[in-house]
């Protein structure tokens, strides 16, 4: 079974439409199963052994563990390598998609304030004026001035940047459904690129010549380093929550709503496909809409009654 995931995963890498991240996660999840089976049978895993019964019992596992978004994702692996060997013609068909997907919670997302963005952003502590401190500026504000995916933003290019008229935007690649978006950043954003491309080649011996944001030693920078800035901005800087990289997008997407603009053009700056997904990342307390109803709509309020009640 570990040799067809090799072809498997060679398979994605080759294909077009997902990200290096993506294909990390499905190496990492399907491993984990094999690794189950072979724990469970003490032998080898086969393809023979990608059974109903089999992916019940890896989830079972997982469940104490992982939140159900977790779970869905590892059974989605899942059931793409069983299509996979199937399509080989290495199993008859593939049980994986027999299993049924563990009920997801409908949970709000977090948003931040915009003061708090603004503190993680700006400080204080402000960020150190070196090549890694201008790299997570730079980095903070494509999370938030673009919302973007961690994804997304640490797989940007150097070619991915757009100055047009002094205006830059953003050449969003293999996101998520594999498609392609241009989003554009503000004023403040493009001068951290700015600030961040002057002292960029500093960033170790010999840094990725294409790669946008670069670890210290001058690799791809990784979602993990990217994850832990934002959660050590957020202690650093007293944020009323401990948000991830995916809290700056709900921020982002929040205030824009906030401040008046529609849900379409939100949903084709994060990229979704579905109106209905856009309307999960973007939520107003209720106090809050019914101010820019009584503000907007015409028949918002009452006439006021004469003085003498008449």
């Amino acid at each position: 079974m570990r040799d067809a995931l090799d072809s498997f995963l060679d398979r994605l890498e080759r294909g077009a439409g997902r990200s290096p991240h993506t294909i990390r996660g499905y190496r990492r999840d399907v491993e984990a199963f094999i690794d189950g089976l072979e724990e469970r049978h003490g032998r080898p895993a086969t393809p023979q052994d990608l059974q109903v019964a089999e992916v019940r019992a890896h989830l079972a596992d997982l469940y104490p563990d992982h939140a159900p978004s977790s779970l869905a994702r590892a059974l989605s692996a899942i059931r793409s390598f069983g299509e996979f060997m199937r399509a080989e013609g290495l199993i008859p068909d593939n049980p994986a998609t027999l299993v049924r997907r563990p009920k997801q919670s409908q949970l709000l997302p977090t948003a931040l304030p915009v003061e708090d963005v603004t503190a993680i952003i700006d400080g204080p502590p402000a960020l150190a004026d070196d090549p890694p401190g201008r790299r997570d500026r730079a980095l903070l504000e494509v999370l938030y001035g673009a919302g973007l995916r961690v994804s997304e933003a640490i797989g940007l290019d150097l070619a991915d940047l757009r100055w047009e008229g002094g205006e830059l935007t953003l050449r969003v690649r293999e996101g998520k459904g594999g498609k392609d978006r241009i989003v554009p950043l503000g004023s403040r954003g493009g001068a951290a690129i700015e600030a961040y491309l002057r002292v960029r080649e500093r960033l170790g011996p010999r840094p990725d010549p294409q790669a946008l944001f670069l670890s210290r030693r001058g690799a791809r920078l990784g979602d993990r380093s990217a994850r832990e800035l934002v959660y050590q901005r957020c202690l650093a800087t007293g944020a009323r929550a401990r948000v991830g990289p995916h809290g700056l997008r709900h921020s982002f997407a929040t205030h824009l709503l906030e401040s008046g603009c529609d849900l379409r053009t939100i949903q084709k700056l994060l990229g979704h496909t579905s109106l209905s997904t856009t309307q999960r990342y973007t939520h107003l307390d209720i106090g809050r809409i019914s101010a820019i109803y009584d503000k907007a709509h015409p028949r918002a309020t009452l006439p006021k009654k004469p003085a003498d009640g008449s």
